[in-house]
């Protein structure tokens, strides 16, 4: 058997009055009304009660109150006991000890404890203002629920969703559907997010990125602290710089926008866009630190690069946008067209006034070589340093000085061998059209003489320290990545795909977010 609904119980009116003529049935209550139900008090300045139908209808200065958590104000209410529903109307005002909510017209089902609003509200929690068409209030959780256009107005952003969970004890914001955070310093875009607005953290999952003036950052999985303006991405992270042209990838990255730093790695490459043409760095570490102006990238570990008719290895790079030269450190290799150039130390310099690629510096055991057209042998320059131009981007006027040495396979006009050059000078001027050696001139010639092709025996055509590495030349985009980043990357690919195939699954809060506090008190 159903348990009987409890009866209303008037504890207090100053008057009680049974009027047939103006509402039948009922009992006009006037003056310091007071009545309960099952653990709500309601007071008023008039009432009608219903006591067959276990009905209530209040007027003027009506407050319902549960308990010390819930208090429902307004000029008019209607209260139900059989089936504990209220109905407030005209100025509805409800408060708890975490937020107030101001709009038209409240309902509160007691029996699922939600309390309902269909009418434009406001809702004030310490430093957030919330503002919608409508919502929920969930009261044993203190969630706030919004599926409709929902603003929050905080001094220092504003977030705007159409799905929003809010917890007002808490703080703690749950964003699904397209949601945008706007503030002073970027713009924030999610279609799945939480947001902490007393600690200022968040993790945001989804199409989301994070706007500064200057630079986007993109990944499937975001964590933001505003505090300290840091932002961390993981997978497929993409990072678009606008001012210096150019974007970083990688499947992990760290931002720390006051410091003007950034961390990359899990197949990083940073992409720069140069004269019309793309140059791409990969390394496992990517930094990149400094200014507008004064920005150097750094990429460490089997670092190599890319760009349509260059190419490189080396173990790490420095590149500075204020010098305009990027140094290769380690065992630097350099193809340009088809010749492959090594040394001790390598500067690629730019000119900063056109933006262009302007001179290549070698210097240490500088070796410049490359496969003769038709035949098995080796066009080789060796020497101390090496001193080239760049026009359009391609290698052109190279000088090579002190203890030049040269080996170089001579065709005429019809392609045929008409001798091998070799000697010694102290300087030697190589003039490159269309990637290949167009004229080479001799200074201050020591020694040296052309051989006819049967005269040069094979060990005398190659100069000491010889090594022909065309098998490791870099000749695309995705030539720069190791079998080992490639399997990495679909690894992480093949992981995105499953995260996006897990729809309505409530989202993961990182770790790090939840125990922040724990974390910077261990430090």
């Amino acid at each position: 058997m159903a348990q009987a609904a409890k009866k209303i119980v008037v504890e207090h009116s100053d008057y009680a009055d049974v009027n047939q003529a103006e509402m039948p049935d009922a009992f006009l209550l006037t003056g310091n009304v007071r009545v309960s139900h099952d653990g709500v008090v309601l007071t008023c300045n008039k009432a009608y009660y219903f006591q067959k139908e276990n009905y209530i209808k209040a007027f003027g200065n009506v407050q319902l109150v549960q308990g010390d958590t819930l208090f429902l104000n307004s000029k008019y209410a209607e209260y139900n006991g059989n089936v504990k529903k209220a109905f407030a109307a005209g100025e509805a005002f409800m408060s708890s000890p975490d937020a107030t909510l101001a709009t038209d017209t409240i309902n509160f089902d007691r029996n699922i404890q939600e309390v309902y609003y269909n009418s434009p509200g406001t809702i004030i929690n310490k430093d957030n203002t919330l503002k919608s068409k409508s919502g929920k209030y969930y009261v044993a959780q203190k969630k706030f629920q919004f599926l409709t256009a929902v603003t929050i107005t905080n001094p220092n952003y504003v977030i705007k969703s159409n799905h929003l969970d809010y917890y007002s004890n808490s703080g703690h914001s749950y964003l699904f559907g397209p949601s945008t955070i706007t503030s002073k310093t970027n713009y924030i875009y999610t279609e799945k997010g939480f947001y902490d607005t007393k600690k200022n953290l968040a993790h945001f999952l989804r199409k989301s990125y994070i706007k500064y003036e200057d630079r986007l950052i993109e990944g499937d999985s975001l964590y933001y602290d505003r505090n300290r303006e840091f932002a961390s991405a993981t997978r497929n992270v993409k990072i678009t710089d606008s001012v210096n042209r150019g974007i970083v990838k990688g499947h992990y990255a760290e931002i720390y926008k006051k410091q003007d730093s950034m961390f990359v790695t899990k197949r990083a490459v940073a992409v720069n866009f140069v004269q019309n043409d793309s140059v791409y760095i990969h390394g496992k570490r990517l930094m990149v630190t400094g200014k507008e102006n004064n920005r150097i990238i750094r990429a460490y570990n089997n670092v190599r690069f890319y760009k349509t008719d260059m190419s490189g290895k080396c173990d790490s790079i420095h590149s500075s946008s204020k010098t305009a030269i990027t140094k290769l450190i380690g065992n630097p290799i350099l193809w340009n067209g088809e010749s492959q150039i090594t040394g001790d130390v390598m500067h690629l310099i730019g000119n900063n006034s056109t933006q262009k690629l302007d001179s290549l510096k070698v210097l240490n055991n500088t070796f410049l070589v490359s496969k003769d057209t038709l035949g098995t042998g080796y066009n080789q320059v060796k020497g101390l340093n090496l001193y080239g131009k760049f026009e359009e981007g391609k290698l052109h006027d190279v000088d090579i000085v002190k203890n030049a040495e040269v080996v170089y396979f001579m065709r005429n006009e019809a392609n045929e061998l008409i001798g091998i050059n070799k000697n010694v000078s102290s300087k030697i001027n190589l003039i490159f059209e269309d990637s290949a050696i167009e004229t080479i001139t001799f200074f201050n010639q020591v020694d040296g003489d052309i051989y006819p092709d049967k005269d040069l025996p094979e060990n005398a055509r190659k100069l000491r320290g010889l090594v022909w590495r065309g098998d490791e030349r870099i000749k695309s985009k995705d030539d720069i990545f190791s079998d080992e980043d490639n399997k990495l990357n679909d690894k992480m690919i093949e992981a995105g795909k499953k995260e996006d195939e897990k729809e309505n699954v409530p989202m993961k809060i990182r770790k790090e977010t939840l125990n922040y506090d724990k974390k910077k008190k261990t430090k």
